[in-house]
């Protein structure tokens, strides 16, 4: 195909998704006989998003990472039992959300069966808080430290909401997902979801009330 042909095949709209989608099924159907290559072509194409989200619900790099590799283990062991009832797209990121609602459970766990202790942020990944505020005020130390200031009260507040809160939080500002669709990859209703949502929210303008 030329670039004209190209480029009206980009501006085709519904037409160029449909056949993106026609696509991926072949994709998937040949990584389902065995096809290694598409297998591979299938995580390229989806490996930067499920790598975000690993981060944003984590904080930790080391933790997404583990996350990560497993996702993709756990689609490869089971991509027999695709039956292309929902996007492939919508399958690797409801693995992603259950992979990583495992963990935070489990981190929660041992949490839980330690002594309290003071946040500890050496080592972890920077907060994206931090990073936005880090390009902003680089030259202005103070407003720099309180930028940091800031992200740890935002992170701490996060780690204070239950794993499925704190996954529909996510979800919904900072991946942008509609309410049905994180319902749908949770396995629950947009009505649950809603009510998720609007816990995980007081509890954290409670535990940000007075921080400025």
């Amino acid at each position: 195909m030329n670039s004209t042909g190209i480029s009206a095949a980009l501006e085709g709209g519904a037409g160029y998704r449909a056949v993106q989608k026609a696509d991926e099924q072949v994709l998937v159907r040949q990584a389902q006989a065995g096809n290694r290559p598409a297998f591979e072509e299938l995580v390229r194409r989806y490996d930067r998003d499920v790598l975000r989200l690993a981060l944003n619900l984590l904080r930790g790099s080391e933790d997404a990472r583990d996350v990560y590799q497993e996702v993709f283990l756990r689609a490869y062991r089971n991509l027999s039992r695709f039956r292309f009832e929902c996007s492939f797209y919508t399958w690797i990121y409801r693995i992603a959300t259950n992979v990583c609602l495992d963990h935070l459970r489990r981190k929660n766990t041992r949490r839980e069966e330690q002594a309290p202790e003071s946040v500890d942020v050496d080592g972890a990944a920077p907060d994206f808080f931090d990073q936005q505020t880090e390009h902003r005020s680089a030259a202005n130390p103070e407003r720099h430290f309180l930028g940091q200031e800031l992200g740890r009260h935002i992170a701490a507040a996060l780690g204070g909401l239950s794993p499925r809160e704190r996954m529909v939080f996510e979800l919904k500002h900072y991946e942008g997902l509609k309410l049905r669709v994180i319902g749908d990859m949770l396995g629950t209703s947009e009505e649950t979801v809603k009510n998720s949502l609007f816990r995980a929210t007081r509890k954290l303008r409670a535990s940000l009330d007075g921080v400025r």
